[in-house]
């Protein structure tokens, strides 16, 4: 089976949806992680493959979330070049109009998911990962400041300026996590157990769109090259 119809394969599972009805609570979920010290030698960003267009629609990944996330639509021009628009950084609390200030966010970090479980995977669910649509919260536009002030790093070592969003994303660090079956190391856990601390219905956000697309084709990936 051929590269690229692997990769097709698991986008297939990622955009699959879930059963109606289910919700999926980050406190719940927290337990169900596995604990691991990191996995810290082979790291290359580029063993995951950016900014693919998986659709074929002319629109790759980071345009696909300028588009998902715009509080005010832009303008699409040829080539999907985007003018206009506005979007919320939920980090940092501002407004933003200008999409070439914004970075995309991996929610957690390549590095983070290559130390965390991603070393073990194949090229085709690296990129799977790297360009996963089919979580909203995987991938998020915010200001390059915050963006790159976060860097590679987990909530034991740094948490949103913006303070009101610190549960939401403590609960969607853990969220994606398991949506890609990846560990916690010891620091990490006690960081995201204070973090839902007081956090309530915040921490219970994560509807059926979280269904781990590990469970089956990720899983057939994991030695395959």
């Amino acid at each position: 089976m051929g590269r690229r119809l692997l990769l097709v394969l698991v986008l297939a599972l990622v955009l699959a949806p879930a059963a109606d009805g289910a919700t999926v609570g980050a406190k719940r979920l927290l337990p169900q992680l596995p604990t691991a010290a990191p996995h810290l030698t082979g790291y290359d960003r580029d063993l995951f493959h950016l900014w693919i267009d998986a659709d074929g629609d002319g629109c790759d990944t980071r345009k696909e979330v300028l588009l998902a996330e715009a509080r005010v639509l832009p303008t699409i021009l040829a080539g999907c070049r985007l003018s206009g628009g506005r979007w919320w950084s939920a980090y940092d609390d501002l407004f933003i109009t200008d999409s070439s200030s914004l970075d995309i966010d991996h929610f957690v970090p390549l590095s983070e998911a290559w130390q965390s479980g991603a070393w073990r995977w194949s090229s085709a669910t690296r990129e799977a990962y790297a360009n996963d649509l089919g979580y909203p919260l995987s991938l998020i536009a915010v200001t390059a400041t915050t963006n790159r002030a976060k860097s590679d790093m987990d909530p034991a070592e740094w948490m949103p300026p913006f303070a009101d969003y610190r549960c939401t994303y403590v609960a969607t660090w853990i969220a994606v996590k398991w949506r890609w079956r990846l560990a916690v190391d010891p620091l990490e856990r006690a960081a995201l157990r204070v973090g839902l601390v007081g956090c309530g219905a915040r921490s219970e956000e994560h509807t059926s769109e979280l269904q781990s697309p590990c469970n089956l084709v990720c899983r057939l990936l994991l030695e395959k090259k």
